[in-house]
């Protein structure tokens, strides 16, 4: 919760309990999405592994090898989910995401429903810096946004796939590779899983709007 909450926070954060709390529908899916820059780090000398008797060891020293954009869009209540790194953060970079997401991942939807944060690349005006301007109307009209709450990403589902993921599928030092996901370059992987939901959490629409009363300016 920010320090000084206000009518906005309070507006967007129900505005997103309220897209949560949607009943599954195919033709109109709610997709949230979320990214971060990642460096990519690799070992100055090679690290010792584990024996008996002693810890793994690393040398302190590294070598910076850049860094990367990670992508994530994930649809909660079909447990579908694509992460992609890109080698930079652009309007441009996002508006192709939007574009594969609209003609591959969900071509036959009648209209995505997007939940994000607040980042400037985030809008219907990236499309249009990206593509022709009918090409980026046609995109456009079949998104709904939701925005959530500036200091309040906490309410992106996107946010917390991208905290397992660094967590778990990154610890350590990161040297770019093209086998996975973290390897930038001019066609980088995508990662996929279905059959694995992520559980929107049951929050209390009274205790969060509670909360945020209790901040001044609210």
């Amino acid at each position: 919760m920010p320090p000084r909450a206000n009518a906005q926070f309070a507006a967007r954060m129900e505005d997103a309990l309220a897209v949560y709390a949607r009943p599954y529908d195919p033709a109109r899916p709610v997709v949230c999405m979320d990214e971060k820059p990642y460096q990519l780090l690799d070992h100055a000398r090679g690290p010792l592994p584990a024996r008996p008797g002693h810890d793994a060891c690393q040398d302190s020293e590294y070598i910076r090898c850049g860094t990367c954009s990670i992508f994530v869009w994930v649809e909660p209540l079909r447990g579908w989910r694509r992460v992609q790194a890109l080698s930079q953060r652009t309007r441009i970079d996002w508006a192709g995401q939007v574009k594969q997401l609209l003609s591959v991942d969900y071509p036959d939807a009648e209209t995505v429903v997007l939940v994000m944060d607040n980042l400037n690349t985030h809008g219907v005006a990236s499309l249009y810096e990206a593509f022709a301007p009918e090409e980026a109307f046609a995109l456009a009209q079949r998104l709904e946004i939701h925005h959530t709450p500036k200091h309040g990403s906490w309410l992106n589902i996107a946010e917390i796939e991208l905290s397992a993921l660094t967590r778990q599928c990154q610890p350590g030092r990161t040297p770019p590779t093209p086998t996975n996901v973290r390897w930038t370059g001019s066609s980088p992987p995508t990662m996929h899983a279905s059959n694995c939901a992520t559980s929107i959490p049951n929050i209390s629409r009274d205790s969060l709007l509670g909360r945020a009363r209790d901040c001044p300016g609210v």
